[in-house]
């Protein structure tokens, strides 16, 4: 288990400073209705469950929800309080996360113990769980109690993809907050106001990010993460042979290798960067003794996460090639619907004259096998191999 910590806005953005802590939360506006509604009430619901699928922003609601929470203005996003959250350095407001494939009893024990203090100086002792679809049905039984009768002052907030992922025994105890894919345009606008891109790269990047915000930003601020996409959805264009299919697979792992290795050093340094501004340090200014242990944590969280991060990158590779086929079978259906890889039309169409239908489901339910096992201890090499060999075109099919 760790702690986490959100990566803070880019600078050079210009959305209204009222948008506070809810401004990333584009294409939501029930939720965030929802949110301010109980933070105004004064006594909301002690335990709530976050679900929205991968991209619709679900741990950054819980965060929002959090430091809104403990703000004198709802979430002003600019306070002393708001900024804490946001650095993951807040004393009464714990971020969760695990890099385990599930949470440890130990883990849930020690939550609940921290539950127990009261919020020195807040409002609220929040604390947000995220993966908590992770947890065995052991360490649930054992958070049950908490959940349903928590001290006074605490608020849980788990995050799980959808209500199934979490037991009925938990979710029948939260209020439920139920998020979506924002639409392309809201996170292109987010884009262009908050991270100062021009119209067109802010769609280009919304568009080929599947809508997902954090890829998004990445993808439009990082030319070599765009760089690595573009070789990713090339390689099954291209790829027509079992060697050519080993070598591909070879790639798309050194790829994802280096994609969570170039993640991991900016997600540290921005950590750094926000943890330095929360406790008042300037950039280039020597870290005093009894600070040195918070960014000792910073590094040794990044050092933990290092294996999840390429699990994560080979399964945002997937996801990207999961795009391409998407793709071909709308051509080859004749839907007429937009395509993610539109700046691709041409190499997309030769590719469904070799494919027909019922092959590029195929090829998706590949991607969609390949996503499960990379998740099972599978050797990513051997899965991606196995993937490869069944995205060869077999026959020409008109």
């Amino acid at each position: 288990m760790s702690t986490t910590t959100p990566a803070p806005p880019a600078a050079g953005g210009h959305l209204s400073a009222g948008a506070g802590v809810f401004a990333e939360l584009v294409g939501q506006s029930a939720v965030v209705e929802q949110l301010r509604t109980a933070v105004a009430s004064g006594a909301p619901t002690h335990a709530w469950l976050f679900t929205g699928p991968p991209g619709s922003g679900r741990s950054n609601a819980a965060r929002a929800f959090a430091a809104a929470l403990n703000c004198d203005q709802g979430g002003c996003g600019a306070c002393q309080s708001c900024r804490m959250v946001a650095a993951g350095a807040h004393p009464a407001v714990q971020l969760v996360s695990t890099e385990n494939v599930s949470y440890r009893i130990d883990d849930v024990r020690e939550l609940i113990t921290t539950a127990q203090d009261r919020p020195q100086g807040f409002r609220w002792r929040v604390i947000v769980m995220e993966d908590a679809d992770r947890m065995t049905e052991r360490a649930t039984n054992v958070l049950l109690k908490s959940i349903e009768e928590p001290p006074p002052q605490t608020i849980w907030v788990l995050c799980a993809p959808s209500p199934a992922d979490v037991l009925v025994t938990i979710r029948s105890r939260c209020r439920a907050v139920s998020l979506r894919i924002p639409p392309t345009e809201e996170v292109a606008r987010l884009l262009a106001e908050r991270d100062g891109l021009s119209a067109q790269e802010a769609e280009f990047s919304a568009r080929i990010s599947q809508n997902h915000i954090g890829v998004a930003r990445r993808l439009a601020s990082d030319p070599q993460a765009r760089q690595r996409r573009e070789q990713t959805v090339s390689l099954p264009l291209k790829v027509r042979s079992a060697s050519g299919a080993v070598l591909a697979a070879a790639e798309l792992v050194t790829m994802a290798q280096a994609d969570a290795e170039s993640e991991s050093s900016a997600r540290l340094e921005q950590e750094q960067a926000a943890l330095r501004r929360s406790l008042g340090l300037e950039p280039e200014e020597k870290v005093p003794a009894k600070l040195r242990t918070q960014f000792k944590r910073l590094e040794d969280e990044a050092t933990r996460r290092a294996k999840r991060a390429v699990t994560d990158s080979l399964d945002r590779t997937l996801i990207d090639l999961t795009a391409v086929y998407r793709d071909v079978l709308s051509i080859k259906l004749g839907t007429g619907a937009p395509l993610i890889n539109q700046h691709l039309a041409s190499q997309l169409a030769e590719l469904a004259e070799t494919l027909s239908p019922e092959q590029s489901l195929a090829c998706l339910d590949a991607l969609s096998t390949a996503r499960i096992r990379i998740t099972q201890n599978v050797p990513p090499a051997l899965a991606i191999e196995a993937l490869m060999m069944q995205l060869i075109p077999r026959t020409r099919r008109g």
